[in-house]
């Protein structure tokens, strides 16, 4: 029981160390994200137009 109850207390100290993001932060990260990521699908649809028309050129 003492191992648990030194655990927790120990979790809590840490918890208390933790800076947590602000909210603009948080935005700033989330927009950051979909950005990325929509420039990474546009990037793989234009690889995968090309690609195909290529293939069925040969084809």
């Amino acid at each position: 029981m003492g191992k648990i109850s030194t655990f927790i207390a120990h979790a809590r100290e840490e918890l208390h160390k933790v800076i947590f993001p602000t909210k603009v932060q948080v935005r700033q990260a989330f927009f950051a994200v979909i950005l990325v990521v929509a420039a990474i699908a546009i990037f793989l649809a234009l690889v995968d137009l090309i690609m195909s028309s290529i293939v069925s050129t040969v084809l």
